[in-house]
């Protein structure tokens, strides 16, 4: 992976906060921990990629979190955005969107979705074991 650089981004949806009337100390206080939170997933990845040997740059932004990726993706010239699922589904999803569904159905580049939480240590096994398998099985070619 020479030259490789992963993104970790994280961004904190503020929508829920606009929409109803709340006291704003309490605001501050979520905002705050929602940023602890992704600090620590970022870091997480930033830990575990320089394991691997490859460069992280930890990065929290704030908005809609479906805009903010395909906005940070283009703007990078990222070559893929890999991102998680949470699995809503029924009424939850169809109220709030799927970030992932919208990420992946506006992304002009590739976008792989992971549904499960795996561990680091086999995700970077498993991509090693990847390697052994011919390019030509795995991808339909295009004219």
């Amino acid at each position: 992976m020479s030259g490789a650089k992963i993104y970790a981004l994280y961004v904190i949806d503020l929508t829920p906060f606009g929409s109803i009337l709340m006291d704003d100390s309490w605001v501050k206080n979520a905002c705050a921990e929602l940023e602890r939170v992704g600090r620590e997933a970022i870091c997480c990845i930033e830990r575990n990629a320089k394991a691997a040997g490859v460069e992280a740059a930890p990065i929290i932004l704030k908005g809609n979190p479906a805009e903010k990726i395909l906005d940070f993706a283009e703007n990078q010239k990222v070559d893929m955005i890999v991102m998680g699922s949470t699995g809503k589904s029924g009424i939850k999803r169809f109220m709030l969107g799927s970030v992932s569904e919208k990420v992946v159905r506006h992304s002009k580049i590739p976008v792989l979705v992971a549904r499960e939480r795996i561990k680091p240590e086999s995700f970077f096994s498993y991509s090693k074991e990847s390697e052994k398998i011919p390019t030509s099985a795995a991808r339909e070619e295009t004219p």
